[in-house]
């Protein structure tokens, strides 16, 4: 097992896990006072994290979330973040209500993508998920081959994207996911997106960079997905985390939630040692980027699940954090994240 550390949303503060190097865990609370909403890394700066905050704006950590501070869009909310692979220096984030930031020097300046707001849906968004019902940026996804590809989701409304970097942007992909819950590309492959979303489909894929989607499929017993992940090395061989309605996947203890792996678009629901089914949703899917087979499950109660070989058999870890609410990122052993 290759993860040093792990780091989630509380709701709360953040929350991080580190492992020693006798194989025991630390865990540690921090800022509790801050409602963090988002987690990334900088893939050219390993060090350095990005969070995104209720009312707080973006916070930034320099030393692999070990301390946090305040850093860009003072006072904004900010619900998702992504920094690119392709370009250096080029962060996004997602806010509510539903608008896009970018920065091109590492999060010195900002300015908003306004083409982002002439969206033709866009005056039917709407979130039941948090009164009045203003709709937001839920996930940011950037190609890593291609960096003026961008796709958004919008919790509840649209899948979108931009293949000019922002300048103009497609409405609704069909195909895609409305209540969409988390997107992400392959690591390395520019040609997959994936996406776990609301109760239509759970999941849905996509294989030219975003451009075409496909529903997810037959297979899944259960339609509110919400965490995705993918092999590093089959773009075809996936993850998605599903439970029958948004109040059971929100409630601890009665998610009644499974994790599915699609190969050669066949789902599997996985065992091999997990609870059947599983008491708290998996907010957090992870692979490692550089052991294929070799995924997380971080679930909302704070448990933490690893398998080594593809999913066909688990182990819980000795480490639990005190809750995970929506993102979990985990730090390998060359400083990258997934």
């Amino acid at each position: 097992m290759n993860a040093l550390a792990f780091l989630a949303t509380t709701g709360g503060g953040i929350a991080r896990a580190e492992r020693r190097a006798d194989g025991t865990w630390t865990v540690t609370s921090l800022l509790p006072d801050v409602d963090f909403r988002s987690l990334a890394i900088d893939p050219h700066q390993p060090d350095v994290l990005y969070a995104g905050t209720q009312d707080r704006g973006l916070w930034r950590s320099t030393d692999r979330g070990v301390t946090w501070a305040p850093f860009a869009l003072e006072e904004q909310t900010v619900k998702s973040v992504a920094a690119s692979h392709a370009t250096p220096g080029l962060i996004l984030a997602g806010t509510k209500p539903p608008h896009v930031m970018i920065s091109h020097d590492y999060g010195e300046t900002w300015d908003e993508l306004e083409t982002f707001r002439t969206i033709p849906s866009r005056d039917g968004w709407y979130s039941p998920a948090e009164p009045p019902g203003t709709a937001y940026v839920q996930a940011l996804a950037l190609s890593p081959t291609d960096p003026d590809t961008i796709i958004a989701g919008i919790e509840l409304g649209a899948t979108v994207a931009s293949f000019d970097g922002g300048q103009t942007w497609t409405d609704h992909l069909p195909g895609s996911i409305r209540d969409c819950h988390t997107l992400t590309f392959h690591a390395t492959n520019g040609d997959w997106v994936y996406e776990g979303g609301g109760t239509d489909t759970g999941a849905a894929f996509s294989r030219d960079g975003g451009r075409t989607w496909h529903h997810a499929g037959s297979g899944l017993d259960r339609h509110y997905g919400w965490a995705v992940a993918a092999d590093i090395e089959q773009p075809d061989l996936w993850y998605v985390s599903v439970s029958p309605s948004p109040r059971h996947a929100h409630t601890t203890g009665r998610a009644e939630a499974h994790i599915y792996r699609s190969r050669g678009g066949q789902w599997e629901k996985l065992g091999g040692g997990l609870p059947d089914p599983l008491p708290d949703m998996p907010y957090g899917l992870l692979t490692d980027p550089h052991a294929p087979g070799h995924i997380y499950a971080g679930l909302r109660g704070g448990d933490l699940w690893f398998s080594a070989d593809y999913g066909d058999h688990w182990e819980k870890l000795p480490v639990r954090l005190p809750n995970i609410r929506s993102t979990v990122i985990a730090l390998f052993a060359d400083s990258t994240t997934r």
